[in-house]
């Protein structure tokens, strides 16, 4: 709990902390504030009912109102000053996470389901900012109430108090049992959400596969089960809070019936006067009422710690790819790539094993193979990814490790078979990456990738929203765009993972022409399953099971005879035994 509290108050900015300080402040003089009016009803009694004397009367009211005005502003500005700072404190650190994750790496999103990323940027931030807006200060005022009221009562009348304040320790033990308790709960509760988030995520996402195969149903019951899971987690914290509840009412319940009790014999036997009685009844809840409060806040703590957490981890983790200390700052890339003895594995699960080749600026090189074997994975160690296992892979002569992250990936240019376009208009999409883009230049772009004719088909033309991950473009225009976005950052390397997959021969031919009389100069990486995508490359490279089995020419891969040439006879439906 105290590593969640400290690293909240770390990520609080100077002014917010000193507002913070400030208000809490404020509520401490308030509860002091809290004992000017039953000691004045002490008088009002005392010294006006019991004496018939009516003098000091419009005196003491007048106190009383005020100090309760003066009591309720002092509160109304605390709490003004707690939310505002709250939000401003959540503001900033939601921010900061947000930026930490643009730069985390691939395996930090292999890892976490994004359910459970948008329930800690949200849900769980909120639980942050409920303790800094209510919780915290919901802690100070239960204590110094109960503090103040216990010292003042004790100067009236030590005894009473004394037996008032008895049954403390026995609360005190019934909370700590509860907190206990409850904290893994919480856990259980916080995990369940997370399930019930990415169940819904990923249904929302893949709402046209799940339509595809009609698994309306299947996904309905999915989902049930998940939000069952999460309501029966809620529900067991409920029990454990209602088992605990009715002790803490109890005992709560008999301080206030010690005072009436017990404060009615000391009058009687002359201990108290009626005024003083009226001070331990207006102030009994004052101890009581905390305690009452205690399991509350206990159960607040105990979502805010499980909750800050989780944050915490996001906010600590570090990704794995950065820039070396070392990083050589470069000119504008040349495109000269080289993989020297290349080894890859995920989880001691071998991907590539000691791959080589090397492509000269400008060349194109064409990579195919079964599924699986690790051609994209590729890409991803070029681009930084994820760093090798063994070996070195060199762009223009330098190992990707000396490059700057930025400076690398910013000179690679990627349109893959899995394309994601932005809910932004097709200019915005084209342009994602270089944004100084005229819109000429965004039409040139996309007529290069055969996508200028139907983007002038739309209502809106450039201008049109096209929707989350494309929704309402066909799968071949929409790879038409995504090659449009590669193309116009005006890259040194551009990479084209199964770009045309989804394209008909005829719009193939024409993006492949464009390629060829690209305004830049640049090395064209192709990984496809068409022969009539690669044949033209420079270096064909067949990769099976993470090898390399076969590369060169086109034609040099048809006198070997092998994958390559198997496929080539399948595509052209050529009897192998006729095939030249």
């Amino acid at each position: 709990m105290r590593k969640q509290i400290a690293w909240l108050w770390e990520n609080m900015d100077a002014p917010y902390r000193r507002r913070h300080i400030i208000a809490l402040c404020i509520c401490v003089f308030s509860c002091i504030l809290l004992l000017v009016n039953p000691a004045l009803s002490q008088r009002l009694i005392d010294e006006v009912i019991v004496a018939q004397n009516p003098e000091p009367l419009l005196a003491i009211l007048a106190v009383m109102l005020a100090a309760k005005l003066g009591r309720e502003g002092m509160r109304y500005l605390m709490v003004i000053l707690l939310e505002t700072d709250s939000q401003n404190v959540i503001f900033n650190l939601r921010r900061r996470l947000f930026e930490k994750m643009q730069y985390n790496d691939m395996r930090f999103f292999d890892s976490h389901r994004t359910g459970d990323l948008m329930t800690r940027m949200s849900a769980d931030l909120d639980w942050c900012r409920h303790f800094l807006s209510y919780i915290d200060y919901r802690i100070i005022d239960a204590v110094c109430t109960f503090l103040f009221a216990t010292v003042y009562l004790t100067i009236v009348n030590w005894k009473l108090t004394l037996l008032l304040i008895a049954i403390t320790p026995v609360l005190l033990i019934i909370t700590k049992l509860f907190s206990k308790h409850v904290r893994p709960r919480f856990v259980f509760m916080r995990e369940k959400l997370s399930e019930m988030n990415t169940a819904a995520q990923e249904n929302i996402a893949g709402n046209r596969v799940v339509k595809a195969f009609a698994r309306e149903e299947y996904e309905k019951e999915r989902f049930e089960q998940r939000n069952h899971a999460f309501m029966d987690s809620h529900l067991r914290i409920n029990k454990l809070w209602l088992t605990f509840f009715p002790m803490i009412e109890l005992l709560v319940n008999a301080i206030q019936l010690v005072t009436v009790f017990v404060g009615g014999l000391f009058i009687i036997y002359g201990e108290l006067t009626p005024g003083q009685l009226a001070i331990f009844t207006g102030l009994s809840w004052a101890v009581s009422n905390p305690m009452r409060e205690l399991g509350n806040l206990i159960n607040d703590l105990q979502r805010f710690s499980t909750s800050a957490a989780k944050v915490m981890e996001l906010h600590y983790g570090k990704p794995e790819i950065v820039d070396a200390p070392d990083a050589v700052e470069h000119g504008r890339m040349k495109g000269q790539i080289e993989f020297d003895h290349v080894s890859f594995k995920i989880d001691s699960k071998p991907i590539l094993e000691d791959v080589s080749f090397s492509v000269q600026p400008g060349q194109t090189v064409a990579v195919m193979g079964p599924t699986g074997g690790g051609k994209t994975t590729l890409i991803h160690l070029l681009a930084r990814f994820y760093d090798v296992t063994e070996g070195e892979i060199r762009v223009d002569g330098c190992d990707v490790k000396q490059w700057k992250l930025k400076q690398l990936r910013g000179g690679i240019g990627t349109a893959t078979q899995d394309v994601f376009l932005f809910s932004d208009t097709v200019e915005g999409n084209v342009a994602f990456g270089n944004q100084d883009l005229t819109l000429d230049e965004v039409k040139d772009f996309a007529r290069r990738a055969d996508a200028a004719e139907f983007v002038e088909k739309l209502p809106e033309g450039y201008d049109t929203i096209i929707g989350e991950r494309g929704v309402g473009l066909s799968g071949g225009q929409r790879q038409r765009i995504a090659l449009a976005r590669a193309m116009a950052i005006r890259p040194s390397i551009l990479v084209m993972d199964d770009t045309t997959s989804a394209v008909d021969s005829e719009t193939e031919q024409y993006i492949q022409e464009q390629l060829r009389n690209l305004p830049f100069e640049c090395t064209k990486f192709i990984i496809a399953q068409r022969i009539s995508s690669m044949r033209d490359a420079d270096l064909i490279l067949v990769l099976q099971d993470g090898r390399i089995t076969e590369s060169g020419t086109h034609k040099e891969l048809l006198e070997k005879r092998g994958y390559y040439w198997q496929t080539y006879c399948l595509q052209y439906g050529i009897p192998m035994k006729e095939a030249v």
